[in-house]
């Protein structure tokens, strides 16, 4: 499989893990009002715990204690009886604790007094009385250090997503978000990332479990960490680098074109476990899928992830794995072969809190190895080797010295089996080596003038690119340096 090594939200464009983001900062329906110690003047307020105990009998007691926790600490309401953006994120879209648990509880906890239906004791409706609509804009300027022939530099793009959200609580225990996305490489609008949820409580072992169900289209969009492809650093880049050649199955390939349905559990807010089947649901493409389809899924795809989280003081750890357990997929059709990828994950996130101010230091890591058996790829002859491997590696750690500032620091690797086939010797965008080996860093400088807008600053420099440092295509004698970009974008989400 090939793809944009950065494009880790599938067709619609680069830059869509601002979602939750929007979803928690202007769709007011999916937050709790956070109240002022003493009784604020408001004529909606109620008393904070008063509003939690009122909800004990769908959120856990760790969700309730860190609601508390946060009472405490946030002086008044956001839009009345949402939540400001930086009580789910430390910048979006970096999730804190409770931003993780708030979309593990399916984005349903709600301060707005909603439309009933039925009686107390048996209701048929809790309809908020206000659409949850939010909107996103990104514009760019984007330059590299050589442009590709005949091509024009300095790219700027207006916009380059724009993106509306549909989302929040559907029922006390039910909720979604919806994106459609404008991009301006497709020049269309189209569906984006969906994420339907299910969660409720219970116990075991006297401890607080957590379920839930997702119903979603692009795997790892479900998952809560910064490590996963769907989330990963960076979250926004530029269309129009230059793209390596190679990824693995679960860095955006599928994004869009397939439907995940999963079950999930929180034990203690310690241990969290997910399996998910995903089955082709290609947009795009006349249904049923048949002998002119590609890259349909064979059966389903099953897709497991692990998680262990705790705090220790100020620094918080995860350390998990993901991957996909055996994914079987016709290249062309929906007969004969079909390749076969086993796709394992190991990832890690650490978040210190450095002073009382509230400065961060957030640290990142992925690792990928995906196993290839290209029955149909080499029967078809398209394929040196029946057997292959890519493997990717990135990490990267973010300073955030307050909600308006931040840096980040970050180096990506993806490795491979040579292929002279797969990846061919082509002008510029090809590899000479017949290998998808690439390397490099990224830096980037962003300014939050407020919590829903984003001036960024990146640049991302290749030490190799498609197999080599130097002249890695044919002709042209390109190098990897070549590519390397610097992007200025706008983010604002209203």
């Amino acid at each position: 499989m090939t793809g944009h090594a950065f494009s880790r939200m599938g067709r619609r464009g680069v830059v869509p893990r601002c979602i939750v983001a929007l979803l928690w900062c202007a769709a007011v329906a999916g937050g709790a009002p956070l109240l002022p110690a003493s009784p604020p003047a408001h004529p909606l307020a109620v008393s904070g715990d008063s509003y939690l105990d009122a909800r004990a009998s769908v959120a856990a007691p760790a969700l309730l204690d860190a609601l508390r926790r946060i009472h405490r600490a946030v002086p008044g309401f956001s839009r009345q009886t949402g939540l400001p953006c930086s009580t789910c994120h430390y910048q979006f879209p970096q999730l804190t604790p409770f931003g993780r648990l708030f979309k593990l509880n399916g984005y349903t906890m709600s301060g707005l007094a909603t439309i009933a239906g039925g009686d107390s004791s048996r209701p048929s409706l809790k309809l908020p009385p206000i659409p949850t609509v939010s909107t996103m804009v990104v514009a760019s300027l984007a330059h590299t250090s050589k442009v590709l022939p005949e091509a024009q530099n300095n790219t700027t793009l207006f916009p380059e997503q724009a993106s509306v959200f549909l989302g929040g609580e559907i029922t006390p225990r039910m909720g979604a978000f919806v994106q459609f996305t404008y991009a301006a490489p497709d020049g269309a609008i189209g569906i984006d990332n969906v994420d339907v949820r299910y969660a409720n409580h219970t116990s075991w072992f006297d401890k607080d479990l957590l379920l839930g169900a997702t119903l979603h289209n692009n795997p790892t969009v479900q998952d809560v960490w910064n490590t996963v492809p769907a989330w990963t650093f960076p979250f926004m880049s530029a269309s129009v680098m230059p793209s390596p050649i190679a990824s693995t199955l679960v860095d955006g390939t599928l994004g869009q074109q397939v439907l995940g349905l999963g079950g999930y559990a929180l034990w203690d807010n310690l241990l969290y476990a997910e399996f998910t089947a995903y089955r082709s649901a290609q947009q795009g493409t006349a249904a049923p899928l048949d002998s002119g389809s590609q890259s349909v899924i064979s059966n389903f795809i099953p897709y497991g992830r692990v998680a262990l989280q705790n705090a220790f003081g100020d620094t918080y750890l995860m350390v998990g794995g993901f991957g996909f357990l055996g994914a079987r997929v016709y290249p062309k059709g929906v007969t004969g072969p079909t390749d076969r990828y086993t796709t394992l994950g190991a990832d890690a996130q650490m978040e210190h809190k450095l002073n009382a101010g509230g400065a961060m230091l957030i640290g990142r890591t992925s690792y990928i190895h995906e196993a290839q058996t290209l029955d149909a790829t080499f029967a078809a002859a398209e394929a040196q080797n029946p057997t292959a491997d890519v493997e990717t590696f990135r990490v990267n750690v973010s300073y955030l010295p307050n909600v308006h500032w931040s840096g980040t620091l970050g180096w990506f690797s993806t490795m491979g089996s040579s292929d002279v086939v797969r990846y061919p010797a082509e002008d510029f965008i090809g590899s000479r080596t017949g290998k998808p080996n690439t390397d490099g860093a990224i830096a980037e400088l962003t300014w939050n003038a407020w919590e829903n807008t984003r001036l960024g600053l990146q640049y991302t420099a290749f030490t190799r690119f498609n197999g080599a440092g130097d002249a890695y295509d044919v002709a042209g004698g390109r190098r990897a340096a070549d590519n390397n970009t610097l992007y200025l974008y706008t983010w604002l989400a209203f």
